[in-house]
Formats: structure tokens, sequence, C-alpha cells
């Protein structure tokens, strides 16, 4: 056996061995300065030997957070997708570009087949769209589709008017990101209140494009959100759609949360409305569990993408030819970029139709429990409505306590224990802990247990 094949072969070897294992702890963790003791970082002058490579491997799995753990219920995203991670090994051994047919085939014919898939889902029956780095990257490109389609001149001479756009008051910090990289400013983007559960007011919504029209902005666009990032709450599309149309403005749903609802039929009216959009961005690495990153932005009308994003200057790579039409480097704002579709794609055939809607009925099914669980506990308090997939509470159960660092120092003290992993943030002033069910592996045992290590510590405190 050569080095190399013993070197592979020790490697997924430990692949093999982590997957397999029955861990306790989601982390075993360790405070910075403890852990830059433990381990060795610095580069060394000679590679180091196949021995001290595996034992480094070995290392990063040992101090690395277990998402795929039952108690891991800290991010949008969490759980194992075994054809997703054979997909990834698989696009990093054939380390291509998603720029031309010429050099990613069978990838570009992947893509396209997907993108039209998930169109279909949406409702765009002629859609485009294209994989990008993230939900955020997603947000970004269809606000510049819709600058464009609304400022022809942007593209080539800037930015050469006040305009405004719309997100709900729940919306995610990625609109902001992608004004301050147009050019658009932070200051024109406006924050439309929300009602109790936190979805966007449509009477609220008419009112602030009123006033940016009267103190002489130019709005041309509207972010709807489906599935927030604390509350799991969907915005009124159809409403919302009636205000856009009415100002002819780009509605556009950042569905990274919340758009795999649309594989399950039981679900999908969560998104109703939304072939009415003009875009829509999908994590497929958040509810369909790929390996992250997987997510895609998809555009109602083709030509688009082309028009905001080509330069036409890059004749080195992009060439006349029988298959150029099929170069998607084109339509995409990366030049390198990563075969992503594979993923989704290997996982979509795994799994087929079918399995990925039982999935999602399934994560539904134990959000119900979880909320159940909550409000059966006198030691627990829900603290909003559950919508969709998170769960927001606190506990209660020293009520004479100041309760925002009581849940604190409780979420603190669960992290370092290492036993469950799960967020906190503020609602209306409040510290809350947000459960988040994105592993559709959870079974009602992992979340009794999850509430149990929340009121072990909670009692001790």
């Amino acid at each position: 056996m050569s080095e190399q094949d013993e070197l592979l072969s020790k490697a997924f070897h430990l692949v093999r061995q982590y997957l397999e294992q029955d861990s306790e702890l989601v982390v075993q963790y360790e405070s910075p300065e403890s852990l830059n003791t433990k381990v060795d970082l610095s580069i060394p002058a000679i590679g180091v030997s196949q021995e001290k490579f595996l034992y480094l491997l070995e290392t990063y799995l040992t101090y690395s957070v277990r998402t795929q753990h039952p108690q891991f219920f800290n991010q949008l995203f969490s759980g194992s997708n075994l054809p997703g991670l054979i997909g990834e090994l698989f696009t990093s051994l054939t380390n291509t570009s998603m720029a031309t047919y010429e050099i990613a085939p069978l990838a570009t014919l992947i893509e396209q087949t997907l993108i039209a898939e998930l169109n279909a889902y949406v409702g765009f029956n002629s859609g485009e769209g294209t994989f990008v780095t993230g939900g955020s990257n997603a947000n970004m490109v269809a606000m510049i589709c819709a600058r464009n389609q609304a400022f022809p001149t942007a593209k080539d001479q800037g930015m050469l008017h006040q305009s405004a756009v719309f997100v709900s008051e729940q919306a995610h910090y990625s609109f902001l990101k992608a004004a301050n990289v147009l050019g658009i400013g932070l200051n024109n983007v406006i924050k439309v209140k929300t009602d109790p559960k936190g979805r966007m007011i449509p009477q609220a919504l008419q009112a602030a494009i009123e006033g940016a029209i009267a103190s002489g902005k130019t709005p041309f666009f509207v972010a709807a959100t489906a599935g927030t990032t604390v509350l799991g709450a969907f915005d009124p599309i159809p409403e919302i759609a009636e205000m856009t149309q009415k100002h002819q403005l780009w509605l556009h749903i950042d569905a990274a949360w919340g758009g795999a609802v649309l594989l399950s039929d039981r679900y999908r009216h969560f998104l109703i409305g939304s072939e009415r959009a003009d875009s829509l961005t999908w994590d497929a690495h958040k509810l369909m569990g790929l390996p992250i990153v997987c997510s895609a932005i998809l555009i109602k009308h083709q030509g688009i993408l082309a028009q905001t994003v080509s330069n036409q200057d890059a004749d080195y790579l992009f060439h006349d030819h029988e298959n150029s039409a099929y170069d998607l480097g084109l339509t995409s704002l990366q030049c390198g970029r990563k075969a992503d579709s594979l993923k989704l794609w290997l996982a979509w055939q795994y799994y087929g139709k079918s399995g990925y809607q039982k999935k999602i009925d399934w994560l539904l099914e134990m959000a119900d429990y979880a909320t159940q669980k909550v409000n059966q506990c006198p030691e627990l308090e829900l603290m909003a409505p559950t919508q969709f997939l998170n769960i927001c509470f606190r506990y209660v159960g020293n009520p004479s306590a100041d309760l925002d660092r009581l849940n604190l120092e409780l979420r603190d003290r669960l992290v370092k224990s290492g036993k469950s992993l799960v967020n906190y943030t503020f609602l209306k002033g409040q510290v809350i802990l947000r459960l988040v069910l994105a592993n559709s592996e959870v079974q009602r045992t992992d979340l009794d247990q999850f509430f149990e290590n929340i009121l072990a510590i909670g009692r001790t405190l």
C-alpha cells in the first residue's frame, strides 16, 4: 500500500468512526486560552509525519461542535445527511468550477435541473437562478437585480438616485449588508413594523412606501420573510404582493429558513402567494439538511441574471462555441464556484420527493411536541406562539430571581456542560432561549432529554 493509500484509508477510518460514534456530548468545551495550549497551531518548517497529520485530524474532530448531534439546537441548520456528505466529498474530489460547461459538463446540467425544480415549487414557471455562497449572498443578488431593473443606468454609472428598500423589523441583517455593498446606504433600508407574531404589517408597509416617496426617495425593493430567524414568522405574501404591484416594486422573499416547507403538501400553504414574487432565497443546507453551503437565488423571469451580472469582458474564459449557452458563469457574480448542486441532487435522489416531504412534516410535528412540553411544565414559559420550527421560551423556576440573568447563566452552563447546545436572543427586551428544530432525525426522547438538561441546570441556580 502506498503512503497516499494508507493516509486515505486511515483518514476515512476516522470519518467512519466519527459518524458511528454515539457521543454523549455535543461539544467538548474548552476556552480559547485552554484550547490554544492543547493544540499547536503553528505552521511547521518541514511537513509533519503521517502519524502527526492523523493526530491533527483526530484532534480537530475532538474539539469541533457535533452539529449532527440530536442535542444541537443552536442554529438554523443541524443533523447529518449521508448522501449530501458523499456529494460534498465528490465535489471536492473532482474540484471543478461552475463557470463554463467545458469545465463542469454534468454539474452544469445538474444545476440547471435543480434550479428548474426549485422554481417549480415556488411557482416560477419560466424562472432562472443560480447557486450562491449562502442566503445572505442570495438576498444581495436579489437586491442588485431589483436595483438594475429600477435604475437601468446604475450598473454602468452607479447609483444616481436616493432609493429606498423595505424589510420587516424582524428581517435578516443581510439586507443591511447588501445595502452597504450596493451603495444604497443603511439609512435607506426602512424597517417596517410587525404584528405581535413578528409578521410584516401590510398597512405599515403602505405607509412606509408613501413616506419614502414624500421624502424624495425612490422605492424599488421589498423583502418579505418566510421564516424569521427568531420567531419563525411568515410574512403575509399575498397582501404584500398587492402593495408591490400597486407601486411597481420588486418583491423578494427571503425563504432561506422556510423555503423547504414547499416540499410538504400539508404545510406548503405557509408560503401561499410565493408565485407572485420576483425572486426567492432558498437555503438547502437548512431544512434539507445538506452540508453548508447549499443556497440558491431563484428569479421569476429569464434573462435578468445575465443582464445584471455579466460584463462580457472575459474572453479568456467565455468563448463563442456550440455549448456557450450552457456557461453558467454568465449568470453568477462569482467566477470560481463549487458544484454545490451535486450534494443536493444526490440527496434528493437518495430520499426522493416523498422522503423530504416526510422530513418536513416530522419536524413540524416535533415543534408541536416541544411546545406542549414547555406549556405543560410550570418551570418553563412559552414567550411567543410557535409558528414554525422556532420554540421561544425561558426558564422561570425561580420567579423571584432576575430572569434575564438567570437564563443567560443557565444557557452558559448548558453550553459548557456540552450536553445540549441552544441559543438565546432578546424578545421585547427579555432574554429568551430559542430552540430550533432543523434535524429531521430528532425524536421525542431527544426533546425530553433537552428539557431535562434545561431543568436540571435551572434548579441548581
